[in-house]
């Protein structure tokens, strides 16, 4: 069934009920099926997926991806290890490189690239030091990958992930890493490398982790998101990540999950202190064994749950959860690739315009004043390079992101656009001429290129996905005091919460944001004893 029924409650009997289709409830959907569990998913919005799409939003034969689009933490991660074959099955192809996978273009024109080998990339910093530097970081966090892997993807208040962290006494690993964690990523690049190359580099890639280059943990992130990039490269959906939820709905109606489409959920039911089931347009579909939900945690502990089903504390740290920039999506369609000074970047799929850590920390700092950047860091990526059946030949599409915006300006950093009224029309289109003229100036006549452009604001991001709070994708700021053990809640660091039967999943909660699938296998390895 697609959408909302006239079942009884009786008929709406299932193991377990899962609020929300973002990457975590698809996962956990299909963990838990294939563990032979009857399981409902509920979605607000009529297609599934969250943040997870694509079509042709410019002109006819552009296919862009809507809002996420890479995706190495997936193929990497253990829910692709577990669902990835019957994903190829019901129709998942990825396209890759092997070659530069990404690159940063400072304002003087400065490049610094990054290719899936690390000695190569490491080949382009002007010190030997730091690239034996570079180097040495990849390889140690490889020999302890086993343990970091583990502590991203398991329960960081169990006995495992403390056996975990003591099996780093003797290696000197556990410090090690703990200093990261504290440190930033500006702090990690001053202390580790004489040279600018992997501030250059990296630095931009944490605005990914919904990080500013001077928050903890991005002395952690840097070298991981580095690793990450070498290891898997930046995989995208062939055809566009429609194709994925497109696989997925493939996937889940073969084990039988009832998916329920344009139903919102309004409330979770809980009696004698378990949830027993949702609210759902306008009936009860109850939840034998568990119900999992992907929101945030102002909604889990504000809106879906009776004020009786948990003590104060919990709905007191909720309300305090704080939520991180806004970002905008811009997609462009060229009448003829990117015409780069530089012709080495013609063939990088994603690069940031970026002079690291300087420029990066700054657009953050303005945008945290409430202000528009005035030289914001600008994700351009190139799908069509990896994939190229998604233009007309001869043509290219731009999918350019901006994570570095107020939810609501108060202001332009530049003293040139009106924000008096908000994220009007006027002003996305504004904003998105200043982004186009900033990759213009490294790429002479791309203006003339431009066939039509699309542009979603931070409004629409959160039209889109409830858990977009004030436009932040990442759901929620992702600072070192709401991360790890303390995501979501200080008093409640676990996907289990004080509802008994009653599992929090999404990027609100840890691993964090990403397209990992991260939370959705947690819980469902957690319920399932890993069946």
């Amino acid at each position: 069934m697609n959408s909302a029924g006239t079942e009884t409650d009786s008929d709406s009997a299932t193991d377990a009920v899962i609020v929300g289709s973002g990457i975590n409830g698809l996962v956990a959907a299909a963990e838990l099926a294939e563990a032979g569990w009857s399981v409902t998913l509920v979605e607000r919005h009529r297609e599934i997926g969250g943040f997870i799409s694509s079509g042709e939003r410019t002109l006819p034969g552009y296919v862009h991806d809507t809002y996420s689009s890479w995706h190495p933490l997936f193929v990497s991660g253990p829910a692709h290890a577990r669902l990835g074959g019957r994903l190829r099955e019901h129709g998942l192809e990825y396209r890759n490189t092997d070659e530069w996978v990404t690159a940063s273009v400072a304002g003087d024109g400065r490049i610094t690239l990054a290719h899936r080998d690390p000695g190569i990339t490491a080949g382009g910093f002007a010190h030997p030091a730091d690239r034996d530097t570079y180097l040495a970081e990849l390889r140690r966090l490889e020999a302890d990958m086993p343990v970091i892997g583990g502590l991203l993807g398991g329960d960081l208040r169990s006995p495992d992930a403390v056996r975990r962290l003591a099996s780093l006494l003797g290696s000197g690993g556990l410090e090690h890493w703990a200093r990261a964690l504290a440190a930033s990523g500006r702090g990690h690049a001053r202390s580790a490398y004489r040279g600018t190359e992997a501030d250059h580099l990296w630095a931009p890639w944490l605005l990914h982790a919904g990080l500013a280059p001077d928050q903890a943990p991005g002395g952690f992130m840097m070298p991981l998101l580095a690793a990450t990039l070498h290891g898997a490269g930046l995989p995208v959906v062939a055809g566009g990540a429609g194709r994925f939820t497109a696989a997925f709905r493939s996937l889940l109606h073969s084990l039988g999950v009832r998916i329920l489409t344009g139903t919102e959920v309004e409330r979770i039911r809980v009696e004698s202190g378990r949830a027993t089931g949702v609210v759902a347009g306008g009936r009860t579909i109850r939840a034998r064994r568990a119900v999992l939900a992907s929101v945030t945690p102002g909604a889990l502990y504000g809106r879906l749950l009776p004020r009786s089903a948990v003590a104060p504390g919990p709905r007191e740290e909720a309300a305090r959860f704080r939520h991180g920039r806004a970002a905008m999506q811009i997609h462009v369609a060229l009448s003829a690739p990117v015409p780069w000074r530089d012709e080495r970047l013609a063939a990088v799929p994603l690069i940031h315009l970026s002079d690291g850590s300087g420029s990066t920390g700054i657009a953050c700092a303005e945008a945290e004043a409430g202000l528009l950047p005035r030289r914001p860091t600008v994700a351009v990526g190139r799908q069509d390079i990896l994939d190229p059946g998604r233009v007309p030949e001869g043509a290219a599409a731009l999918w350019l992101q901006l994570q570095e915006l107020p939810a609501r300006p108060l202001g332009d950093a530049a003293g040139e656009l009106d924000t008096t009224g908000g994220w009007t029309p006027e002003l996305a289109r504004g904003y998105a001429g200043r982004v186009l003229d900033r990759i213009a100036r490294h790429a002479p006549g791309l203006r003339e290129l431009v066939r039509a452009m699309d542009v979603i604001t931070p409004d629409q991001l959160t039209a889109r996905n409830p858990n977009a709070v004030g436009g932040d994708p990442y759901g929620g700021a992702t600072d070192l005091d709401q991360s790890w053990l303390w995501r979501p809640l200080p008093g409640a660091g676990r996907h289990a919460t004080p509802v008994r039967g009653l599992w929090h999943i999404g990027a609100s909660t840890h691993p964090g944001p990403g397209l990992g699938g991260g939370s959705g296998h947690i819980v469902a390895t957690a319920l399932t004893g890993g069946a």
